[in-house]
């Protein structure tokens, strides 16, 4: 087995062994990153002499006292989203604003990334300021699917999921407000995890005190992304919401009891998800039952949930993004004005209409996992779609309002404060991935994972090979034609 097979844990098992070197990795990871970076575009810029420089340091013993504390990497090469900044490394945040930025310092979880054996190999491919469900922006252009190339990899974690798909990092850092995590994960094949708000350090932002934006992690398998989560997590002075991590690592929390599982494809019709998506779902769900679960259809009721998340979304943007609309809006993307438009627009009665739905949203949720472990959703509304594509223009035939209104599957959990798991669960007749969204109530990380890994053993949809990417054509859109929205 060659090194980019190895899944994230056995290479760090090798590494501790000294059986490999974390040079040999950074290098076999270069050979990997030339070999598929022209099909795919996930990592558009590189580090290489400074992920060599870091590699050396460890195998000289910088870090040796921290070797035993959970998530100890011991040399393994990663990937950060271009949102979140490296020192000394070009980060664009995939705007044209700031296509030249080079920051001198990096950001506090990429700090505690490196201090924890993690090596920096370069920045993954993200939409402008992380908006949208498909990755792509004016300084880079468009990751495309290794599954297929003409199609999308999802947003805005895109360049990471191709990365670990493709086997040219072992883990992808990343961010999810409304399933830029699970999303990815899900069209590539990939597991993302969106952890809770406070779980994992978001550092520098100006909306600190919200609980929308997260940053986690993506792996090729459950294993993975726990041991990475144990690398992020962490009280963090920089980030009001953080936390201690819990005393026993994820890495070691993976096994336990049956659960009781609710699943739901759309939330009783609520939702517009694909036909085919909805019934391979509901039969991955199934087995569940293998492992000794009780699977039952249930969901709580999303009620006006759809209009309260682009309430409190757009108040986000406006935090983060009015300042530029102001002085940059020529260099903005249309989704970023819109966004930001909106949630100017939005009257105090609106807020707190959306607040009080949101607070409604939660106890309905807290009933439900009274009564369920987890909830278990598709992981997204359609599978990938065409690469040139802004956003799916239809779902099940239903033509979609704007480029959020895909999303709400994810965006809902992420409104509960719930951490969220996407794992891979069948192909569609296309060949194209589809996965589970496994949701768990607030800081029950491990038990997300516990679940996912729970289906993982008995489905065996996890894959530790990394994929090389394939040319194709684009399937035809249920209910429509396609051909519209392009970028």
């Amino acid at each position: 087995m060659s090194l980019i097979q190895l899944t994230a844990t056995e290479a760090v098992a090798r590494l501790k062994r000294r059986e490999v070197s974390p040079l040999e990795l950074v290098e076999a990871a270069a050979a990997r990153i030339a070999e598929v970076e022209p099909a795919v575009n996930a990592l558009p810029t590189l580090c290489l002499d400074r992920a060599r420089d870091h590699a050396r340091r460890i195998m000289a013993g910088e870090g040796a006292e921290r070797a035993g504390e959970p998530g100890w990497l011991a040399g393994l090469p990663v990937t950060i989203k271009d949102l979140t900044d490296v020192a000394g490394v070009r980060t664009t945040y995939g705007s044209p604003i700031f296509r030249d930025h080079v920051p001198e310092r990096s950001h506090p979880l990429v700090e505690r990334i490196e201090a924890r054996g993690g090596i920096v190999l370069g920045k993954s491919n993200t939409p402008e300021f992380g908006a949208g469900g498909s990755t792509f922006n004016e300084v880079f252009g468009r990751t495309r699917n290794p599954w297929n190339t003409a199609l999308t990899c999802g947003g805005s974690t895109g360049g990471g999921a191709v990365s670990v798909a493709t086997g040219e990092a072992w883990l992808a850092h990343g961010t999810d407000h409304a399933g830029s995590l699970r999303r990815p994960g899900t069209y590539c094949g990939v597991v993302g995890l969106r952890p809770s708000p406070g779980r994992v350090s978001r550092g520098t932002p100006n909306n600190l005190f919200s609980p929308l934006s997260v940053h986690g992690p993506m792996g090729r398998c459950v294993a993975d992304v726990a041991l990475f989560l144990d690398t992020m997590a962490g009280w963090d002075l920089a980030d009001p919401l953080t936390y201690e991590a819990p005393a026993l690592p994820y890495a070691q929390s993976l096994e336990g009891r049956p659960l009781r599982v609710g699943f739901t494809a759309d939330f009783g019709g609520v939702l517009p998800v694909d036909r085919e998506t909805r019934a391979i779902c509901a039969g991955a769900v199934r087995r569940f039952e293998a492992a000794g679960c009780v699977v039952e259809e249930a969901a709580p009721a999303l009620e006006g949930l759809q209009e309260a998340f682009l309430i409190l979304r757009s108040q986000h943007f406006v935090v983060d993004r009015e300042e530029q609309l102001r002085t940059h809006r020529d260099l903005l993307k249309p989704d970023i004005i819109w966004n930001t438009e909106r949630g100017l627009q939005a009257t105090p009665s609106q807020l707190a209409w959306a607040e009080r739905e949101r607070a409604a949203w939660y106890r309905r949720l807290a009933a439900f996992f009274g009564r369920y472990d987890v909830l278990v959703t598709p992981g997204a509304a359609t599978p990938a779609f065409d690469v040139m594509l802004r956003h799916p223009e239809s779902v099940a035939g239903r033509k979609l309002e704007n480029y959020m209104a895909a999303s709400m599957l994810n965006a809902a959990i992420t409104l509960g404060g719930c951490p969220a798991l996407a794992v891979p669960c069948g192909l569609d007749q296309y060949g194209r991935p589809v996965g589970l969204q496994i949701a768990a109530p607030p800081r029950q990380e491990a038990l997300a994972l516990r679940a996912g890994a729970m289906f993982e053993q008995v489905s065996g949809f996890d894959r530790a090979v990394p994929l090389d990417p394939r040319p194709g054509t684009v399937p035809p859109v249920e209910g429509m034609e396609a051909g519209t929205g392009q970028v």
